[in-house]
């Protein structure tokens, strides 16, 4: 599914060439050597730079000695504090931006988000999209090892916003994700404000705001196996109340939009 304007491509230009993928991490002491091994295994080419949050359970070191085992390609950066998923994807994304990185991707340290799969989202974005998200609920996508109320819940988050915001994207809560970088530079990451899950809803219709290309190709995403899930209430009213609020300034925007092009 794609929305937006075509993206222009430089005859011969291959955006996921030089690829940095952001893992953020706190107390994923079983997971992140796992995760780590198998997208190198599945993409040896790409960078990978794991943003931790003073994980008490000793992530951060281990984080560190993969980093020396892999000199050059994967980097640690260090926070003083846990500040919710998406502000540490932000740090994440300033990081590479700042270093030439074409194309940033998001992958989750719990194994959800299969790095042999991440071909997909990588070809996606040379063939000319902007925004490429790893979807569970368009063709060919699927959930495994999830309890139905979970399932129920992401299924309910992902209608409810599409509707309020009118945006026809099916897993706009999806968390495994590949940007162009000028989506990133365009979308004005300053001002987004977002902690937790809502983040990525956010990032998404700021993308479309800005008439990028999205496309989402199916993924299976398969429930952790080890550790808990960093899922909170609070994540839940957080997306409630801002899409809510989006979806209200959009529709005022929209509707001025209309009523000055009525009166020219």
């Amino acid at each position: 599914m794609t929305t937006g304007e075509q993206a222009t491509q430089v005859p011969g230009s291959r955006p996921g060439q030089r690829v940095l993928v952001i893992i953020p991490t706190f107390n994923e002491l079983e997971n992140l050597p796992v995760i780590h091994r198998r997208l190198k295994d599945a993409c040896p080419d790409v960078h990978v730079l794991i943003v931790d949050d003073s994980s008490p359970d000793g992530t951060g070191e281990l984080a560190d000695e993969l980093a020396a085992a892999d000199p050059g390609r994967t980097h640690v950066m260090h926070r003083t504090a846990k500040d919710g998923l998406g502000a540490a994807y932000l740090a994440g994304f300033s990081w590479g931006l700042s270093r030439d990185y074409s194309v940033l991707v998001e992958m989750d340290a719990d194994g959800s988000h299969a790095p042999e799969q991440l071909h997909r989202l990588l070809e996606a974005v040379d063939a000319g999209a902007d925004l490429v998200i790893g979807s569970r609920y368009v063709d060919g996508g699927a959930v495994r090892n999830w309890p139905w109320r979970r399932w129920a819940l992401s299924w309910t988050a992902n209608t409810y916003a599409r509707l309020a915001l009118d945006i026809d994207i099916h897993d706009i809560t999806a968390g495994y994700r590949a940007y162009r970088r000028e989506v990133l530079e365009a979308i004005g990451l300053d001002g987004v404000e977002s902690k937790g899950y809502c983040f990525q809803i956010d990032l998404t219709r700021r993308a479309l705001n800005e008439g990028f290309v999205v496309v989402e190709v199916p993924i299976t995403f398969t429930e952790r196996e080890l550790g808990v899930s960093k899922m909170s209430g609070s994540n839940v009213r957080e997306a409630l109340v801002n899409v809510a609020k989006w979806g209200i300034d959009g529709r005022r925007t929209r509707a001025r939009a209309t009523r000055a092009t009525n009166r020219a």
